[in-house]
């Protein structure tokens, strides 16, 4: 495992979501001249990292409808977490499936040892046993470079600034004259169109580098970049033909910890994952100086 500076970089993350909600804390305290929305938004984003810290992995599981399997269910697939989480010397993961024909996967949970992988149905139909070693591995990998909780924080926060701005977008400001309430319904509209954008692209810029990184530690860790190569070829084909509905909310969240954008060629402008030719790409390059 590489340090990655994660912990440097969930502190920018969370401290720049921070700031930007004690930002429209400071906007909607001046504007009605009363200071307690900057505790109200200071407290929505504690709020939002706690329930994220302690619910990330139940709340992704669920809105997948994922459930758990057991080595005799897929006596495979706990071969070779198994196998990787003993080469890691690290803990072995829950195992889930959910019921989706959409090919997949996603790990989850706040550390190594409250940690959960999850593979679609569609993911165990699509690959064969070298591939899916490829992919395990990619999914271990972020649970063990800690960046997991990274992930669902940025999400979290990413939703409720959102939902701020969605609230701003359709609400009145109170107090103040006229020219007041014009400047405030303007400021309550900026903040409502840039506000998830701001949220969307830090939670970007963050996961485009964790799928990178998952990638080559992965890699590294099965010893066979051209598996998770030739995975990653094989989803982006199978995830066009049956992607997910990008309008269901629920897998929504989840989107940003799978392996592969699910929703095919759709918000590829905005997507949380690299480009999938740039991916396998590198990993093409550090098979070759492997010698593979």
């Amino acid at each position: 495992m590489h340090n990655h500076n994660n912990g440097l970089k969930t502190a920018v993350l969370m401290g720049g979501l921070m700031a930007f909600l004690v930002l429209i804390g400071v906007f909607l305290a001046y504007f009605t001249n009363n200071s307690i929305f900057i505790l109200l938004m200071s407290l929505v984003g504690l709020v939002s990292i706690a329930y994220s810290y302690w619910n990330s992995d139940k709340l992704a599981l669920r809105s997948m409808n994922a459930y758990p399997v057991t080595r005799e269910q897929v006596p495979g697939l706990y071969a070779i977490v198994e196998e990787l989480s003993a080469r890691a010397q690290q803990p072995m993961p829950r195992l889930y499936v959910a019921p989706t024909a959409t090919p997949n996967a996603f790990a989850t949970g706040r550390n190594p040892e409250n940690a959960a992988v999850c593979c679609t149905e569609g993911i165990l139909q699509l690959l064969d046993e070298r591939e899916m070693r490829g992919v395990l591995g990619h999914e271990l990998m972020h649970v063990y470079n800690h960046d997991i909780l990274t992930g669902s924080i940025a999400a979290a926060m990413a939703g409720a600034i959102g939902s701020i701005g969605q609230m701003l977008s359709f609400s009145m400001m109170f107090g103040g004259n006229r020219d007041e309430n014009r400047t405030g319904a303007l400021g309550s509209l900026v903040i409502a169109f840039l506000g998830p954008l701001a949220a969307g692209a830090i939670q970007m810029a963050i996961s485009r580098t964790r799928e990178y990184d998952a990638d080559e530690d992965g890699a590294q860790l099965t010893g066979d970049p051209l598996a998770l190569a030739s995975a990653l070829s094989k989803l982006h084909g199978g995830i066009a033909r049956v992607p997910m509905n990008p309008n269901n909310q629920k897998t929504e969240g989840v989107a940003a910890m799978m392996i592969a954008n699910p929703f095919g060629g759709l918000r590829n402008a905005m997507s949380t994952h690299p480009p999938m030719e740039q991916r396998i790409a590198r990993l093409q390059d550090m098979a070759r100086s492997m010698g593979q």
